[in-house]
């Protein structure tokens, strides 16, 4: 597996850019027993946002909370144990400033968000609420759209005076038809609800860019599969992870990638390379 991983994780970055990279690795403890620490060894990433921890930072190895080669990692967990959580990884920089709460006790007690600035970027890595219940039902709904609603709150004013923003990480909302496989038999799914897409649709009326659609038009690119035997396989998927760019930000993204071949979570990385200039 660490093999294969690492294979995959050699993707062309373009000379002289900042990649920024975005993974649910669906627990981090996990993912290291599968070879995270190869994969982000290999990766040609200068920041890595990664989603649904699911451990305290004590809980962690020594050696994934702080990986040989990278200058910082910050984490973030829910009080729930095993639940949640985000951590940033940065290679060269320490971030100037972390903000990890929406000012919101309810939201912020599960652990889903980090804002981190590196000098004129902000970059948020964020783990959006999923809307199903304890019973498989949609009644988290109400809350994933709160917190979506909240976190736009909080970005508005930077969106609105041209600041640099990058958001990254699982939205847990499949935007339009063609970002999931099967759009008919999920419309009523949380993740394809239409009063989700419609909020997802606010932000990018607002001026946020989806940058992987920016580059690419076509269908059948997905970043989370379920783990059902061979659908990953038939890429049965659903487009859920998204690198967004505010209009300040967008002129600086060189390049946005989705990569299918990195193994070892249902969802597989997103990634944007930026020119270096967008920190200055």
């Amino acid at each position: 597996m660490h093999s294969e991983w690492i294979r995959a994780g050699r993707s062309g970055k373009e000379r002289g850019t900042v990649r920024i990279v975005s993974w649910n690795v669906n627990g981090l403890r996990a993912a290291h027993k599968k070879g995270f620490l190869d994969w982000l060894a290999a990766e040609k990433a200068d920041v890595v946002g990664v989603q649904e921890v699911r451990a305290r930072e004590e809980q962690l190895p020594d050696e994934v909370r702080k990986p040989e080669g990278w200058r910082s990692a910050h984490f973030v967990s829910a009080h729930r144990p095993g639940y949640s959580g985000v951590g940033l990884f940065s290679r060269k920089t320490t971030p100037d400033d972390v903000v990890s709460i929406l000012g919101v006790a309810e939201m912020d007690v599960e652990g889903r968000l980090q804002v981190a600035r590196f000098g004129k970027l902000t970059v948020v890595n964020c783990y959006f609420p999923n809307g199903n219940g304890k019973e498989r039902d949609n009644s988290r709904v109400p809350f994933k759209l709160a917190f979506y609603r909240r976190l736009y709150e909080l970005l508005e004013k930077g969106l609105r005076d041209g600041e640099r923003l990058v958001v990254m990480g699982d939205f847990n909302t499949a935007h339009q038809e063609i970002d999931l496989a099967r759009p008919r038999d999920n419309r009523e799914t949380s993740g394809f609800l239409l009063e989700e897409r419609q909020e997802f649709c606010r932000w990018l009326r607002a001026g946020w860019v989806d940058t992987f659609r920016h580059f690419e038009k076509g269908a059948g690119h997905y970043s989370w599969w379920s783990q059902r035997f061979g659908v990953r396989e038939r890429n049965v998927g659903w487009r859920i992870d998204y690198v967004l760019a505010s209009p300040g930000a967008m002129p600086y993204v060189k390049r946005a990638a989705i990569h299918p071949h990195i193994l070892g979570s249902d969802h597989c990385p997103v990634s944007v390379d930026l020119d270096p200039k967008v920190r200055r």
